[in-house]
């Protein structure tokens, strides 16, 4: 494959499947549009992402902190699912995976971005490889502990893969850590620039309403069954205690139960499909979380310093990534978890009954405080992707 001239303007993002590989790329990509202006350079930002689902939608409704559009363009396509198992949907996927792969390397071929940079997602590999043939170089990012199939695959095509922990690279081969920087993982810059009056404004909440503590309860962009059914049997004890904002999820949600609720709680019960621009605001001004332990929506949290209980997604179909996650946390004095069988409604309770105290809640923020100082992941990405842009003559090394 011939080399090409690159356009050092242009940076192509590729991720999807669920908003925690993609959240994290618009991270990276806000932070180094922001590099470039203050360097008085225009940057581009494209994204491939999946064809079907949530992809265009969330990638087309996120703007940066100066208020524009984060990414300039968004091509959809076809992508089909690695798995792990013996199933017959994995011969149609591969056909799936072709076309998705004849398709990124016709896009890369065409923009000729300066890099690519991979936030996982099995819509991702396609892209890696082509840019790969086409001598794009390939940046990738592992949030969790232990790498996802995806980003195995990624990693062989990556001049560079940059991981959350340090405990992930030290797993890899010795010759495989030397393409490997620990970093963190990517926060969108509107997290560290929030306003919890925003929040309550969103949520039509005044501060004078706020005589019990507000827990947000967040599934991802999909929603948790296990959780909206967790919260559904114990609403009575939650909407004594708490004011809560429940986003339900774009998939695992019950329009009509919620509704039920809303009308017999009244304020003390505020359900959501999902909630999008508003989201930073809406963490701001929470006091608790309960959530599943995906890397995207615990480390925004954290940066916020709030209080969790996390509920892993745990059991066969995961590789385990999100009870490592919680487990970390709550290692380090930052999160109540709820693993396997105490995900339950005594447990449950016991957890939040904790969060009420407001010196206990203090504890927690104060143990996550130590866990997010420093520079911002994202910001630390962004300049050495900005770096390895301006190391390059314009074409591909």
């Amino acid at each position: 494959m011939t080399h090409m001239n690159l356009n050092k303007n242009l940076i192509c993002f590729t991720g999807g499947g669920t908003g925690g590989h993609i959240f994290p790329g618009l991270a990276v990509a806000d932070e180094l549009k922001t590099l470039a202006a203050s360097n008085n350079k225009e940057l581009k930002i494209c994204w491939i992402g999946c064809s079907k689902g949530m992809d265009r939608n969330i990638v087309e409704k996120a703007y940066g902190p100066d208020g524009k559009a984060t990414a300039d363009s968004f091509y959809g396509i076809p992508s089909g699912k690695l798995r792990r198992y013996f199933s017959l949907k994995n011969f149609s996927d591969l056909f799936r995976i072709a076309a998705g792969f004849f398709s990124a390397f016709h896009i890369l071929k065409k923009e000729k971005p300066a890099l690519l940079f991979s936030k996982g997602g099995f819509v991702s590999v396609p892209p890696c490889f082509a840019a790969h043939l086409l001598h794009i170089p390939v940046f990738t990012h592992e949030c969790d502990f232990t790498l996802g199939l995806a980003n195995r695959l990624n990693f062989k095509s990556a001049d560079c893969m940059f991981v959350s922990y340090e405990e992930t690279k030290n797993k890899l081969r010795a010759e495989e850590q030397k393409r490997v920087e620990v970093t963190g993982n990517p926060v969108r810059p509107v997290f560290y620039n929030t306003s919890a009056e925003n929040g309550r404004k969103f949520l039509g909440l005044d501060k004078t309403d706020l005589k019990k503590p507000l827990l947000l309860i967040l599934g991802g962009s999909s929603g948790a069954r296990q959780i909206n059914e967790l919260v559904y049997n114990n609403m009575d004890y939650l909407c004594e205690n708490f004011i809560v904002v429940h986003q339900t999820g774009l998939v695992n949600s019950n329009d009509t139960r919620e509704a039920e609720f809303a009308q017999k709680y009244k304020d003390n019960y505020k359900p959501y499909n999902f909630i999008y621009q508003e989201m930073p605001d809406v963490v701001s001004a929470a006091d608790v979380i309960l959530s599943r332990s995906g890397a995207n929506s615990i480390w925004e949290a954290a940066v916020l310093r709030k209080p969790m209980v996390l509920v892993p997604l745990c059991g066969s179909g995961t590789r385990g990534d999100q009870v490592d996650n919680a487990e970390f946390f709550k290692r380090h004095g930052a999160a109540e978890v709820l693993l396997g069988q105490e995900a339950d409604s005594e447990h449950l309770k016991t957890a939040l009954n904790q969060m009420l105290d407001s010196e206990k809640r203090a504890e927690y923020s104060e143990a996550l405080k130590k866990l997010t100082e420093g520079e911002a992941p994202a910001k630390r990405i962004a300049k050495l992707l900005f770096e390895k842009i301006n190391s390059n003559s314009g074409g591909a090394e």
